[in-house]
Formats: C-alpha cells, sequence, structure tokens
C-alpha cells in the first residue's frame, strides 16, 4: 500500500499510481535467470505492458520462465518475450513513439549507448521514457587490520569466484594490510583459490563452471596474459585456461603495488581478482584511494573489529557503493532484505527488490475531490 496524502476538511485528497502510458522494454543478462521475476514482471505487477528481450545465451531458460509465468495465469499480451539479436530488437522498441520506459541489467557501455539512443530520439515520444538500468560493478573489499583473517579469506574466495565472477557484485578489487596478508592471508587466499574445482554444475561437489561462450574465455585469458606480462602484476595462483571440454577459467589472483593500475578500475567480470597490499600506517589513505580509482559504485566491503574503524569506513565509503557490506562479501543481495542497486557507472540505483523500484513503473496521477465547494467569487479576507 503506498502511503496516501493528507486530506483537510471537506476535501478528499488521494494518488492514483497509473501504469505509463506505453510498453516497458526489458533487457536481460545472462547470468541471472531469477531476474525474470524483477525486470518484465516489475513493470507488469504495475500495470504495464513489457516487451521482454532476454539474452542469447540464456533463451532456453527464458523459454521456460515464460511457461512458467503462463502456468501461473499471466494473461496474454501483458510480458511478451522477444528473442534474437539485441541490437535488432532495441532498434525496433526505441524507435517506437510509445516507448515508454527501459528497465535494463546488462554492460555499462550497453545501457549507455540505449540512453543515448533515447535522448536522440526525445522528441519523437509520446511520454518521457523511465530509464532503469543496473550495469558494470568493480566491487571492492577492504580490509582494516583488525580484520579477522579467515573470515576475510572466505569472502575474498567466495566474492570473486562464485558463479566463475561473472556477476556484476563480484568482489574484484581488494586491499589488504601487510600485517595479514604477510602472517596469514596471502597463503590463506592462494590455497583456498587453488582447491576450487569447477566442472559439470549438474556435479553439487564441483565450486564452479565454465564461463558463459566463447567470447567471454577469449576475452578473460587475454586479462590472464596481460596480468603475466605485465611487469606491474604478480600473479599469485590462477592466470591459466583450457577451453578443450568447455570454456574454463581458472580463477586468478593477482597483486600490484600501483593502486591505480587498471586491475582495481576495469571490470573483468570473470574470476580475476586484484589486491593492493598497502602498509598499516597508509590505512586511511588506502580508503581514499579505493573510493574513487573506478568508475563504478556497485557493491564494497568492509572487513574490521574496530566499531569506529567500521562508521569511519562506511561513511567515507558511501558513495562508492550501493550496497555496502560489513565483515561480510560485497556479492549475494537478497531481495527483500537488502534491496540492490548502485549509481555512477553502475546504473540508476533504482534497489531492486523493493517500492523504490515498483514505483518506478507508475505515472501518479493526484485527485482532489471538495465536498463542499465554494460559490462565491470573493475570498473571506477580502470581507
Amino acid at each position: 500500500r503506498t502511503e496516501q496524502p493528507m486530506s483537510g476538511p471537506g476535501v478528499w485528497n488521494r494518488m492514483d499510481h497509473r501504469p505509463l502510458e506505453g510498453f516497458v522494454l526489458a533487457i536481460l543478462p545472462f547470468n541471472f535467470t531469477a531476474i525474470a521475476g524483477n525486470l518484465p514482471l516489475a513493470p507488469a505487477l504495475m500495470g504495464n505492458t513489457v516487451v521482454w528481450k532476454p539474452a542469447t545465451t540464456q533463451q532456453f531458460a527464458a523459454h521456460h520462465t515464460m511457461r512458467l509465468l503462463e502456468a501461473a495465469g499471466l494473461p496474454p499480451g501483458v510480458i511478451n518475450m522477444v528473442t534474437g539479436s539485441g541490437r535488432a530488437v532495441s532498434e525496433v522498441a526505441l524507435a517506437d513513439p510509445r516507448l515508454a520506459g527501459i528497465h535494463f541489467t546488462g554492460s555499462t557501455g550497453t545501457f549507455q549507448q540505449l540512453w543515448s539512443t533515447v535522448g536522440a530520439r526525445i522528441s519523437s515520444y509520446r511520454t518521457y521514457p523511465r530509464l532503469v538500468g543496473e550495469t558494470g560493478g568493480k566491487d571492492f573489499v577492504i580490509a582494516h587490520p583488525s580484520a579477522d583473517p579467515s573470515a576475510l579469506v572466505t569472502a575474498l574466495v567466495r566474492g570473486a569466484f562464485e558463479y566463475q565472477g561473472q556477476k556484476c557484485s563480484a568482489a574484484s578489487r581488494a586491499y589488504i594490510p601487510r600485517s595479514l596478508w604477510d602472517s596469514e592471508v596471502r597463503d590463506a587466499l592462494a590455497h583456498g583459490t587453488e582447491s576450487l574445482t569447477y566442472g559439470d554444475v549438474t556435479d553439487l561437489s564441483q565450486f564452479g563452471g565454465a564461463v558463459i561462450d566463447r567470447p567471454s574465455y577469449d576475452r578473460l585469458s587475454a586479462v590472464q596474459e596481460m596480468a603475466r606480462a605485465d611487469a606491474d602484476v604478480q600473479v599469485l595462483t590462477g592466470g591459466t585456461s583450457a577451453d578443450g571440454e568447455g570454456f574454463f577459467v581458472r580463477p586468478t589472483v593477482a597483486t600490484s603495488a600501483d593502486p591505480s593500475h587498471q586491475i582495481f578500475s576495469e571490470e573483468y567480470f570473470g574470476p580475476f581478482l586484484g589486491v593492493h597490499v598497502y602498509e598499516d600506517s597508509a590505512y586511511d589513505d588506502t580508503v581514499a584511494q579505493a573510493a574513487d580509482v573506478a568508475p563504478y559504485a556497485l557493491t564494497g566491503s568492509i572487513f574490521a573489529t574496530d566499531r569506529r574503524v567500521i562508521d569511519a569506513a562506511s561513511h567515507a565509503l558511501r558513495f562508492s557503493a550501493g550496497n555496502f557490506y560489513v565483515n561480510d562479501k560485497p556479492t549475494g543481495a537478497v531481495v527483500g532484505q537488502q534491496p540492490f542497486g548502485g549509481a555512477r557507472a553502475s546504473g540508476t540505483n533504482d534497489k531492486a527488490g523493493s517500492p523504490l523500484n515498483l514505483l518506478r513503473w507508475t505515472s501518479p496521477r493526484t485527485v482532489k475531490e471538495t465536498f463542499v465547494p465554494a460559490v462565491t467569487v470573493e475570498y473571506p479576507h477580502q470581507g
């Protein structure tokens, strides 16, 4: 239930949350089948008609999701799944004057291109389209010298390498104090990463599987090659890949003494974790550097056992992550518990899994009903 406005004596004020005038284009990524419960369904729940474009590498799962929706009673024509080239579908949809919104999850570059196209055609639309996007991330884990080393290592391994790192919220850069790195974290992180097994995803004893397709494999293999060849980067573990029986990319941990190196600012969307080891006395400077080195602001974590440190980091990193975690990995948001989204180059931060997102798909109408209308032109103060 949405909050209704106040009403004075003799007046009834109310808000009517209307659907948008037109259709919403929902564009989905390959890496989150359950997001079909959000991108096309959220606008539909608010009364809109939706054109649903699934990722080409996820069409089979999308097909069965659509069948489930139909079996549950979804009326025909409310959600319309269209498969095929994303460019081809977008060209048709964005040229239609009835486009009322875009609900998007995917790459930053693609969302920016959609935004530019809508902007160039803005005068052709019947209404200003609502653009809601969740895009890339370069998600950080910052460890204070007071951090629990075991909890930190577990969060790094799980956060960076679950689902082969193919999550916008995956941990992809870490800042670790030298005291912890030299004493425990380096060896434990290497051992934990090397112990991961990848194979057939129907075998639940495997930690993970292959990356999604050949282009992803080639791109991530090139990142590994860069890390091996760059004199400013040291590969701690991993750095290899094999495509004999699937596109398998080994989880890679690489360090660099340069906190501005690309391994701390560019999104790779795969199992690659960049680590910067800082001197314990440089903690505050490290936090300040981590806050702005990447263009993204999706997720991030602080590991510390000192409450003052946690509070200070939460303040210093307030605009650096839309989802901020304390002593936990920066991924795995649960609908209804951690509404998800970030700002800067990570999206519009409309918080999937919360009422904030639902309200984006409405066009509110304010209604004032007067029960005793005025019958004279003069106001009381006129005597």
